[in-house]
C-alpha cells in the first residue's frame, strides 16, 4: 500500500511518500502505527503521540481502529486548524 506523509510528519520521516508491505498481523491504524514507529528513529519521532495523528484511508478521514486490508493509499497528518 502507498503511505503518504504531510507537514512535520513528513519532514520527521524525510519523504513524503513510500510503498509498505505491513506484516499480516498489522490490521488497524493504530497497528499500523505502531508498526511504523519501529521502523526507525525518525518514524518513531514523527509518531511519538500517535493520539494527535490524524489518518485518511483513500482520501476519507478514519479513527485508529479502523481496518486498513484493502486500503490502496493510507496518509498521516497533524491535526489542522481552521481560519
Amino acid at each position: 500500500m502507498k503511505v503518504k506523509y504531510f507537514a512535520w510528519v513528513r519532514e520527521r520521516i524525510g519523504k513524503a511518500e513510500e510503498t509498505v508491505e505491513p506484516p499480516a498481523d498489522v490490521r488497524t491504524v493504530s497497528e499500523l502505527i505502531a508498526w511504523l514507529t519501529a521502523q526507525g528513529d525518525g518514524y518513531a519521532y514523527a509518531f511519538e503521540k500517535p493520539k494527535v495523528i490524524r489518518t485518511a484511508i483513500d482520501q476519507t478521514h478514519v479513527q485508529p481502529d479502523t481496518a486498513i486490508a484493502g486500503a490502496r493509499e493510507i496518509a498521516f497528518f497533524p491535526p489542522m486548524t481552521g481560519g
